[in-house]
């Protein structure tokens, strides 16, 4: 499966908010994310264009692997998620449990990302679109876009959302994660 997801800095929420209301957006209850990213002992994966999290959301662990782009205007990647069953009474003791595991096997911990999410879903152009408005700590707010699309139906899930963006006023995605972007703040440019 291929995630399809477009991000786009928001200064201001509300007028956002409304337009996809406006769209028929069911929105859920907020949800606070840490997702702790891993250096991989071999391969570096800020050349290979892959990432390796641990994602907690209250007690539910997820590990993930994105692999590299494939559409530099569109976030375009493959990506495999698997739950994790739990390892203690709670998902911290989980993504403990883990990261040890992987710093055991040579993995070394990068950066964590923590963020509110509001998430959202929105039936567009016969496509159930997630929408999250996140505000990242140390980046502030944003609107993703997403589809988990089949190799062959990317082009499709790419012109959906880029066009529901556009719906709703949004012109300039971010072409980084969040990930590269708290990166950029604490490493100094060479």
């Amino acid at each position: 499966m291929y995630e399809v997801e477009l991000k786009f800095p928001v200064t201001d929420t509300e007028p956002l908010l409304g337009r996809l209301t406006g769209l028929a957006a069911r929105f859920r209850d907020p949800l606070h994310q840490v997702d702790r990213y891993f250096a991989h002992p071999v391969r570096n994966f800020a050349k290979t264009d892959e990432a390796l999290r641990l994602r907690l959301v209250g007690d539910q662990v997820a590990v993930t692997w994105k692999g590299p782009r494939v559409d530099a205007a569109a976030k375009i990647r493959r990506e495999i998620e698997l739950g994790v069953m739990p390892c203690g009474p709670t998902g911290q003791a989980t993504i403990t449990a883990w990261t040890e595991l992987l710093e055991s096997l040579g993995f070394q911990q990068v950066l964590e990302v923590a963020k509110t999410r509001r998430p959202a879903r929105v039936l567009w152009h016969g496509s159930e679109v997630e929408v999250a408005i996140d505000e990242v700590v140390g980046l502030g707010t944003f609107a993703e876009f997403e589809i988990v699309a089949r190799e062959g139906e990317v082009p499709l899930a790419r012109d959906c959302v880029e066009s529901l963006a556009r719906e709703v006023g949004l012109e300039t995605p971010e072409p980084a994660s969040y990930l590269e972007l708290l990166l950029r703040q604490h490493v100094p440019p060479r």
